[in-house]
């Protein structure tokens, strides 16, 4: 999660978020270059006092700004073009979870366990919080998902247009009612993950805050079963 006074990106917690956190430091470094090699020939244009009124043409010249332009999108889109089939990428899910939007609050529904879990997660009141909680981000629901399995979120709601989103884990996607959304999550480490709704869907939209929370796939199926029996 962001924190006050960060300077870098939230700290990657899945293979997708931590592709996209490289390829941004790539494309920052390349966009740093460009900047400074344009600076420095506009400063120095700037500074010159020669110039030739006589030059018509340089062709080697416009040769080699197209060119070099054009290896530095390449070297840009290959890796950008990569991590859109990844993304988009859903091979064998281990797990379905499926995501349902309301106002104001969530609903969880893991229909292939065999054990019937649904439950809602609404927003903790602030005097409801447990000690170290964050304000307007704890539920007293969490989904909670097993770490180092490829997951499957079904996003949809009930009634008008929310949006699904983790920002540490790179996911955003839109519920739309009467339409399911297919999301692949894989989380690479356990801990507590938290977002928000991030579509405007109405006056209480800033209060149905999203907590995931990733744990082991042993204690998963411990927690699945004593979910069943509750």
């Amino acid at each position: 999660m962001s924190t006050f006074s960060q300077i870098t990106l939230s700290d990657p917690c899945s293979p997708i978020s931590m592709l996209l956190n490289q390829f941004h430091d790539m494309a920052l470094l390349v966009i740093i270059t460009v900047l400074t090699f344009v600076g420095y020939a506009l400063v120095s244009i700037l500074r010159n006092s020669f110039t030739f009124r006589f030059l018509l043409e340089a062709m080697r010249l416009e040769i080699a700004w197209t060119i070099i332009p054009g290896f530095a999108l390449v070297f840009l889109a290959i890796p950008s073009l990569h991590l859109l089939y990844v993304m988009d990428e859903l091979k064998s899910p281990m797990i379905t979870m499926k995501v349902i939007g309301h106002q104001w609050y969530w609903s969880y529904e893991y229909s292939d366990l065999g054990y019937g879990i649904a439950f809602d997660s609404y927003m903790l009141n602030e005097s409801d919080l447990p000690k170290g909680g964050y304000r307007l981000l704890d539920v007293d629901n969490r989904a909670v998902l097993p770490y180092n399995t490829e997951i499957r979120l079904i996003i949809t709601s009930a009634d008008v247009i929310h949006s699904w989103a983790i920002p540490t884990a790179c996911i955003k996607a839109d519920a739309i009612p009467g339409r399911l959304n297919q999301v692949a999550l894989s989380f690479s480490r356990p801990g507590i993950f938290y977002g928000q709704c991030s579509e405007i869907c109405g006056a209480n939209h800033s209060f149905m805050p999203i907590v995931v929370e990733a744990i082991s796939p042993k204690s998963f199926i411990s927690w699945a079963q004593a979910s069943k029996s509750s």
